[in-house]
């Protein structure tokens, strides 16, 4: 085990926290307002009494960046993760299917599924990765059958109070999963100040791009699903939604 060196992951952050905002802002310009409104529920709007089309354009939108953003960041939080982990354990990207990382400590593999938090999947998502643990296990013995291994579905924030599952492995989430990685019980609050490096910025240009969408889009559904009085046409909208022609 080393030392982890704080100034590298600084350097980390500030060389590739672009990379997230990058794919923010490019999502939300690739945004095209019949396929975010067919995955959204008209029903819903309705019983909400939802009277203009601003208001279910940003529902809509914002919806759909919140999702969007938690899976980017989640996929940002991943490489951190493992830059952090190989320079303390000397850690790996794993090849092996739905395995994040590998490290070794104590004589012991360690098989690591990375998720955003604690409530990531259903019970047939789970179930996959369990079987991807278990494949990964099988793999791994098969040139050396007296490998110690250990499967971790790792969550970089959250909690969970019982971190050894049934299904044979374990759950650490927040402090305890980079506590884990690193070796550091302080590194979950010591990661949160460089994730900051440009963020203003960043997100004043996200915010710029955020309010030319949402006019383009009112303009859009006003005109198709609007009608001479300006009300909403609501069957027009359930037709477009959930017609089978």
């Amino acid at each position: 085990m080393k030392k982890l060196n704080q100034e590298s992951i600084k350097k980390y952050v500030e060389a590739n926290i672009g990379t997230f905002h990058e794919r923010r802002l490019n999502s939300l310009n690739k945004l095209n307002l019949h396929k975010v409104l067919k995955r959204k529920n008209p029903y819903l709007f309705k019983a909400k009494n939802v009277l203009t089309a601003e208001r279910i354009v940003r529902e809509i939108l914002d919806a759909h960046i919140s999702s969007n953003e938690e899976a980017i960041f989640g996929d940002w939080l991943e490489g951190l993760a493992i830059f952090i982990n190989s320079k303390v354990y000397n850690g790996i990207k794993s090849g092996i299917p739905g395995i994040d990382l590998e490290f070794e400590k104590d004589k012991i593999r360690y098989l690591i599924s990375i998720k955003s938090g604690p409530n990531w999947g259903n019970s047939g998502q789970i179930n996959k990765m369990v079987l991807d643990f278990n494949n990964a296990r099988k793999i791994l013995r098969t040139s050396n059958s007296k490998l110690n291994v250990i499967a971790v579905n790792g969550c970089c924030y959250g909690r969970d109070r019982k971190p050894l599952k049934i299904k044979n492995y374990y759950k650490y989430c927040g402090q305890q999963f980079w506590e884990f990685i690193s070796g550091d019980n302080d590194l979950y609050t010591r990661i949160i100040k460089p994730l900051g490096y440009k963020a203003k910025q960043k997100n004043e240009n996200f915010q710029k791009a955020y309010a030319r969408i949402i006019n383009k889009f009112t303009l859009d559904f006003a005109t198709e699903f609007c009608d001479n009085n300006g009300d909403i046409n609501w069957v027009k909208i359930v037709e477009f939604n959930s017609s089978k022609d």
